[in-house]
């Protein structure tokens, strides 16, 4: 089993995080890139030490590599309005919103201690989320194409309660999910969410009609996580 360093940074940043990220994600590569050479001489090889963040950010708009920046429905000045701030990153996916009340994880694991298999760690990730849910008596699934966590997923009323976009390299991840828990969605109508137009937004928050506390959220998450990539959060 894995031990998994969780650190939970509290509403920090956008960039901030991000820089963390890189750090922490640059380290591992780092240290793989390292052990090629030690095999080579035949020497012992270094461990890797994968981490999870937990945080929340202020208003911010991300648009991923593969997105239209078409799809941030404000200019610079409305931004500055609305206290948001958008950068452009390096995961994969279109435009998304983070801010206050959104559950955001930033798992930077080298997958060669688990499993390397992008899309069943992606999976992974949305299944944290959907049996969360489920402890709150919510069904939730996913859309074939649309990743994501998504509630009546099955019929025209598919609204998105979590959105997943990552980076990998060498088998090391970063970037991750961003789950709302009682997000402000009124900022969504300032995007079109990864690019999707005939679909709406939802928080837990929403679909309870009552505020949930971050830090059970976070409790619950850490558990479903903890058994699905069989680790430990020391």
């Amino acid at each position: 089993m894995q031990n998994v360093k969780y650190i939970n940074l509290g509403l920090i940043d956008y960039k901030e995080a991000w820089d963390f990220q890189e750090e922490l994600f640059q380290a591992i590569i780092d240290v793989k890139r390292n052990n090629r050479k030690r095999e080579k001489e035949k020497l012992a090889l270094e461990e890797t030490q994968s981490k999870l963040i937990f945080c929340e950010h202020p208003h911010v708009f991300t648009l991923g590599k593969s997105g239209q920046q078409s799809n941030l429905l404000v200019n610079e000045a409305q931004l500055a309005t609305k206290g948001a701030r958008f950068y452009k990153i390096n995961r994969g996916g279109d435009i998304t919103y983070h801010g206050p009340g959104q559950l955001v994880g930033y798992p930077i694991f080298d997958l060669d201690n688990f499993f390397t298999d992008i899309h069943k760690y992606l999976r992974y990730l949305e299944e944290a989320v959907i049996l969360t849910l489920a402890e709150y008596g919510l069904q939730s699934g996913r859309i074939e194409g649309s990743t994501g966590v998504w509630l009546d997923w099955n019929n025209p009323k598919a609204r998105k309660i979590c959105a997943l976009g990552v980076r990998s390299s060498r088998w090391v991840t970063m970037h991750g999910f961003a789950f709302n828990v009682n997000s402000d969605l009124n900022y969504f109508s300032n995007i079109i969410p990864c690019g999707i137009t005939d679909k709406a937004v939802t928080s837990l928050q929403k679909e309870l009609g009552r505020s949930i506390e971050m830090l059970e959220v976070q409790t619950k998450m850490k558990k479903h996580l903890e058994a699905l990539f069989e680790m430990k959060l020391i």
